[in-house]
C-alpha cells in the first residue's frame, strides 16, 4: 500500500498547470489552475483510499468523477482546456492510471481512460 500511494503522490510532479499559469494566457490564472489541481488531487486521493487491490470498476469510477467534474468546467469556459492542455490532462490521467496499475491503452480506444468520458 505504502509503494501505491507514492506512486499516486508522485504522479503530481507532473502537473502541468504552473507552466499552464505561467503562459500569460488569460484563462490560466490562479484560480483555474488551482480548480484544475483540485480535480486531480481529488482523484489522486480516492484512489489512495480505494487502495491497490480495488476493483477495475471502482478505479475507473473515480477517474469518471474527474473527468466530468472537468468536462464542467470547461463547459463554463470552452477557451479552458484547449489542444495542448488537453494532451497534458490526458498524459496526466495516463500516468495516474500506470500508478494504479491500470494499463491507459485499455481505454478510451487506446487513448487512456479520459477519452472515455471527456467531451474536450
Amino acid at each position: 500500500m505504502l509503494q501505491y500511494s507514492t506512486d499516486l503522490q508522485a504522479a503530481k510532479s507532473r502537473y502541468p498547470f504552473a507552466r499552464w499559469r505561467d503562459s500569460g494566457l488569460e484563462q490560466y490564472t490562479d484560480e483555474s489552475c488551482a480548480a484544475i489541481a483540485g480535480v486531480f488531487d481529488r482523484l489522486i486521493s480516492d484512489l489512495i483510499e480505494l487502495g491497490p487491490q480495488a476493483a477495475e470498476g471502482s478505479k475507473l469510477d473515480c477517474f469518471k468523477r474527474a473527468i466530468l467534474s472537468l468536462n464542467e468546467m470547461n463547459d463554463s469556459d470552452p477557451s479552458l482546456i484547449e489542444t495542448g492542455e488537453r494532451e497534458d490532462l490526458c498524459e496526466l490521467c495516463n500516468v495516474i492510471a500506470t500508478a494504479t496499475g491500470l494499463d491507459p491503452a485499455a481505454y478510451g480506444d487506446g487513448e487512456g481512460p479520459a477519452s472515455e468520458w471527456r467531451d474536450w
